[in-house]
């Protein structure tokens, strides 16, 4: 599958070109040659002879881009100054940082903020810790923790090179919901060691973000986290996907007439992702439903089985089919994949049912081509921002987690994850709905807060506390 220039390898160029008449066309011609897009084109400063030119463009990789540089080197009269990355750019000293919210301008508010007055507010909490939650920054913080050893579309690279990514993930908490999120990067992958580093941690925040740690070690981190810990534990990688899958799948049956108790399910990947849909899959209401892993189908008569997969075989594939995924998609309503690239054919596609529905989420590469299984389904979604219907956790953590402290809350469950699914599915009007707009855009107005509400109603309702801003 080809794929498209994209902003994530923009790149802008600094050069200087003669002053002829065609110049600019020259430079853009160039580069749409090699397949590359000009977003921008900037003159910062003329003379008689000579342009100097800031020329931006979106490449498809880095490959691509140099090869756009030494096309736009080659065209006559071009001198190339410098080659900016605005990607790495964006990312020099971090995307991140903290701020006071008080001022600190004289001597008095020095005195209320630290010392001495600080220790009034210390000792209140020591009297009544719940008094953290109203009187510091517990009550509006997440921290967003990781191992590194499983981040998206790279694996094992480790707590250094995950940390971009945690801060990209903080960003999208404070840009979205308004909450201070702050970047974990664990230097270990030992399960007893996450788990007590969380834990010595935990004080400091209203609840716990798991990121980007690899299956089943992340299954077992959750659990004992949520044993340890009175404040929320939710994996992402995990719940955060479940809820966007089930909220899209929801609009898409609305697309096709079918019901979600009804349909056949196909699906492709057990580890963490897979293991957090199907499971709310079945919360919800689905009854038929058939897991694939590398090995083929998941059954009860495999003789591979760890606990995650034990459990998948007793809750799923009531017939007990036996074969590959190629065979568990015939004949189904709804395929979903969280697994590897390329693993389905347009002909494969073909062969399941009428109105079917396609959920390939592996990236950068989905599991079957989105262009080729438009051609036999009703519903295409992808993980990927260049196709419609894009399967985005940020559609959900940060309104989840907004919810979850507004409302005190100590723990996450299956009934709040419905509640986020349901609301963020209804974001979508049935007059806006389509094969094509089952799930509504991040920048939605109103998004977060009406995934924010319904996740504090049913918080509320299992015993939380409602917060107060004073």
């Amino acid at each position: 599958m080809a794929s498209l220039p994209s902003v994530s390898y923009s790149i802008t160029v600094r050069l200087e070109i003669d002053g002829r008449a065609s110049a600019v066309s020259s430079l853009t011609n160039a580069v749409e040659r090699v397949g590359g897009a000009v977003t921008a084109l900037d003159v910062n400063s003329s003379g008689r002879e000579r342009l100097r030119i800031d020329v931006t463009c979106a490449a498809r990789d880095t490959n691509h881009a140099q090869a756009i540089v030494e096309a736009l080197d080659a065209v006559e009269g071009v001198t190339v100054h410098k080659v900016s990355d605005r990607t790495f750019l964006m990312h020099l000293g971090g995307k991140i940082e903290m701020r006071s919210k008080v001022p600190l301008r004289n001597r008095d508010e020095l005195s209320m903020a630290y010392t001495p007055g600080v220790a009034r507010v210390s000792a209140a909490i020591a009297a009544n810790p719940e008094d953290a939650r109203r009187l510091t920054v517990k009550r509006n913080s997440v921290a967003v923790v990781t191992d590194g050893s499983a981040v998206l579309g790279l694996g094992n690279i480790g707590p250094e090179a995950a940390l971009p990514v945690m801060e990209g993930k903080a960003a999208l908490f404070k840009r979205f919901a308004d909450i201070d999120a702050w970047p974990i990067a664990l230097d270990t992958q030992d399960t007893d060691e996450i788990v007590r580093a969380v834990q010595l941690i935990a004080p400091g925040f209203g609840g716990i973000n798991l990121e980007d740690i690899s299956a089943p070690r992340c299954f077992e981190v959750e659990a004992r986290l949520r044993e340890l810990l009175d404040i929320p534990v939710f994996h992402d990688d995990q719940h955060g996907t479940a809820i966007v899958v089930l909220a899209a799948l929801k609009n898409a049956l609305r697309v096709v007439g079918k019901e979600l108790g009804s349909v056949r399910i196909a699906m492709s990947g057990a580890g963490a992702a897979g293991t957090a849909i199907l499971k709310l899959l079945l919360h919800a209401g689905a009854k038929d439903v058939v897991v694939c892993d590398v090995h083929g189908a998941v059954h009860q008569g495999r003789g591979d089985l760890d606990a995650n997969l034990r459990w998948i075989a007793e809750h799923t594939n009531p017939d007990g089919y036996a074969g590959d995924l190629a065979g568990a998609v015939r004949g189904a309503d709804v395929f979903i994949g969280v697994s590897a690239p390329n693993l389905l054919s347009g002909e494969e596609i073909a062969e399941m049912n009428e109105d079917a529905i396609i959920f390939a989420l592996a990236n950068p590469e989905p599991e079957v081509d989105p262009e080729i299984a438009a051609l036999h389904a009703a519903v295409v979604a992808t993980g990927r921002s260049d196709y419609p219907n894009q399967i985005n956790n940020v559609l959900v953590f940060p309104g989840f987690f907004r919810g979850l402290l507004d409302a005190q809350s100590h723990r996450v469950t299956p009934d709040m994850m419905l509640a986020a699914a349901s609301a963020l599915a209804a974001v979508v009007t049935e007059e806006e709905l389509s094969p094509h707009y089952i799930i509504p855009s991040v920048f939605h107005p109103g998004l977060a807060q009406r995934v924010a509400e319904a996740v504090r109603e049913v918080a509320l309702r299992e015993g939380g506390v409602e917060r107060h801003e004073n």
